[in-house]
């Protein structure tokens, strides 16, 4: 991923009310990122309880979404993350929603897809072992690109309808 300013990541964002925008925390270690080694930028708001972001690549254009984390604790003993595909226990993987952008976000449409609870995919996937021994034991390569590949569909999801209605 290129390397972003807080003034891009903050244009970045796709389903986002100007009141959002305006309260955006960025990671506290923003300016330490290592662009050459991330595939997406994701992160949990330091100040703001049940929201998250992902911004990511989409059509060559660095593209954020805003999350929203469900409310409460998961029964499930296990559950799998959906862009890292690494089996977690259940309390360490939350459903996250986004407003879809444009006319059908405004309506009230959302995509929901179940997260890592601290977002931390872009480094689980690194990890040389699986976590979990039910996992398919692919190659560290191939788990970077399907979590960048199922990541960039995500953000895709939530253009759906107002890419349509452009």
């Amino acid at each position: 991923m290129r390397a972003l300013t807080e003034n891009e990541v903050r244009e970045a964002f796709v389903n986002a009310t100007p009141d959002e925008l305006r309260i955006i925390a960025l990671p506290l270690d923003f300016v330490l990122a290592d662009w050459d080694h991330l595939d997406f930028l994701a992160w949990r708001d330091p100040r703001t309880r049940g929201r998250g972001y992902i911004v990511t690549e989409h059509q060559g254009q660095p593209t954020g979404v805003v999350l929203r984390a469900a409310e409460g604790q998961s029964r499930a003993r296990s559950a799998m993350c959906n862009l890292c595909h690494t089996m977690q226990p259940g309390d360490q993987v939350s459903l996250f929603t986004a407003r879809r952008a444009g006319d059908a976000g405004e309506h009230g449409d959302t995509i929901g897809t179940y997260i890592c609870a601290d977002m931390s995919c872009h480094e689980t996937v690194r990890l040389a072992a699986p976590l979990a021994p039910s996992e398919i034991r692919a190659s560290v390569d191939r788990k970077i690109d399907g979590t960048k590949r199922r990541t960039e569909e995500f953000v895709s999801r939530v253009l759906d309808s107002a890419e349509v209605s452009r």
